[in-house]
């Protein structure tokens, strides 16, 4: 059965289109999925405890995509490799990337066991918040090997144009996180450990499937077991790509993480209300990462291949998708907002210092400020995922930086306490630094791409 997406031959929009599309679902269902985690301790545990789950993301996210960045960079080798068909260069990219995924999903969990309560105090956690918090985090990073493993194993199918795979295997490790948070925070009362060791143990069927998956496969990308080692050249270059976006991801948190610290000054109804909202724009981000990562995706094989003459267009077809996901989904979101935060913030069945009205208020002005231009952070990634498929790793991860976190920090700082100091401005830096950055992306994207296609004309014909 024909699993791969041909990327390097057809009709680019529908081939992209069967590439993402796998790739969406996957996102979405995960976001469901979690979304349940939310909706499950919101209405069985209270407002407070879903504070305690909500204003730690960006703290997870801080610690995990250091290591998860690193996927990135196997992503670009193993595409690259597979486009050239240089099947013992998949290989070895193949077992170093899996070597590396223990390794890293082992250092993540240690160091977010240990740093979880500091880090929430630092992040002015709320007090009557932080002990849920902090229970749930240790047990979550406990579970972080497993994720590791899944995520790099799945970002080896996606390289060689497998997007099916990772979503049948999602939809089966969701379906056993909804049941696992059903039973141990209603039944068995657990609270925040409950959805905590529900995403553990569904992670670990995420891992233990794909790598299922990888071993069955009778591609150049089989997963042997006794070839597991890590290989140095291969090594190195994932580690030149992936380092980068891991860098930027965890620049990215950081800058949330101030933002996270000046809302919960607002309180544990503003903490809750944020989390939710966060909630929703992340079914429309998801939706828009997958073009980043087709992006990506696409470009590394056509390059591996050497066909310059795709390239141009496969950016176009990208960016014109994900303009059009972007915009509709944020215009959903504003017209159905109140009717989904409502699934958030609908009356407990447990007595809550939270008032559901406070929550409701604050998700709204957080997705009013925020939603209306969200097609723009799609456009931002899509050129930055442009820029690595052509194997510019440093370029995006430096603009992002500077213009992504550079502008909201300078902005918490500057901006907010100078000009009232209020919840809803606090937002508006977001809008403001996709914007900046997509435009610096985009002028950097065409200096990369005529690089790209010279050297590559080159190499055709020398």
């Amino acid at each position: 059965m024909q699993r791969n997406v041909d990327m390097c031959n057809g009709r680019l929009l529908p081939n992209i289109i069967k590439y993402a599309i796998p790739l969406m679902l996957t996102g979405l269902l995960q976001l469901l999925y979690n979304a349940a985690d939310v909706i499950v301790v919101a209405k069985w545990a209270g407002g407070t405890a879903l504070a305690a789950v909500g204003s730690n993301g960006s703290l997870i996210n801080l610690i995990v995509n250091v290591f998860v960045g690193l996927s990135v960079g196997a992503t670009v080798a193993v595409s690259h490799y597979y486009g050239a068909g240089e099947k013992e260069q998949v290989s070895q990219s193949v077992h170093t990337a899996m070597s590396l995924s223990l390794l890293c999903g082992i250092a993540t969990a240690v160091i977010g066991t240990l740093v979880a309560r500091p880090a929430l105090e630092l992040m002015n956690s709320p007090a009557e918040v932080i002990d849920q918090a902090t229970l749930y985090l240790r047990i979550y990073f406990l579970g972080t090997p497993f994720a590791m493993i899944y995520n790099f194993g799945a970002a080896i199918l996606r390289a060689v144009g497998d997007t099916k795979r990772p979503l049948y295997i999602l939809t089966l490790s969701g379906l056993i996180n909804v049941g696992l948070n059903l039973l141990l925070v209603i039944v068995f009362r657990l609270d925040v450990a409950g959805v905590a060791i529900a995403t553990s143990v569904s992670q670990l069927f995420s891992a233990v499937m794909v790598v299922i998956c990888l071993m069955r496969s009778f591609d150049c990308y089989r997963l042997e077991l006794k070839k597991l080692r890590i290989v140095k050249d291969k090594l190195l270059l994932i580690l030149r790509h992936g380092i980068p976006a891991g860098v930027q991801s965890s620049i990215f948190s950081i800058s949330n993480i101030i933002l996270q610290s000046s809302i919960n000054g607002f309180g544990a109804a503003a903490t809750a209300g944020s989390a939710a909202a966060v909630n929703l724009e992340g079914f429309a981000y998801i939706a828009m990462n997958a073009m980043q990562h087709a992006t990506l995706a696409f470009i590394g094989q056509n390059i591996g291949a050497k066909q310059p003459k795709r390239l141009g267009r496969i950016l176009v077809v990208c960016l014109l998708c994900v303009t059009v996901i972007g915009v509709a989904l944020d215009a959903l979101l504003l017209l159905f907002r109140e009717p989904l935060l409502s699934l958030y913030t609908a009356t407990s069945s447990v007595e809550s210092a939270v008032s559901p009205a406070d929550v409701m208020r604050y998700g709204i002005s957080r997705i009013m400020m925020i939603v209306p231009l969200y097609f723009t952070c799609g456009i931002m990634d899509v050129l930055g995922g442009a820029l690595r498929g052509m194997g510019a790793s440093m370029a995006p991860t430096l603009i992002s930086i500077l213009g992504v976190c550079g502008i909201r920090i300078a902005w918490v700082y500057t901006v907010f306490p100078w000009f009232g100091h209020t919840y809803e401005l606090l937002f508006l830096s977001y809008p403001l630094s996709w914007i900046a950055t997509a435009m610096a992306q985009g002028i950097c994207l065409i200096f990369v791409y005529r690089k790209t296609v010279r050297r590559l004309q080159q190499e055709i014909n020398p």
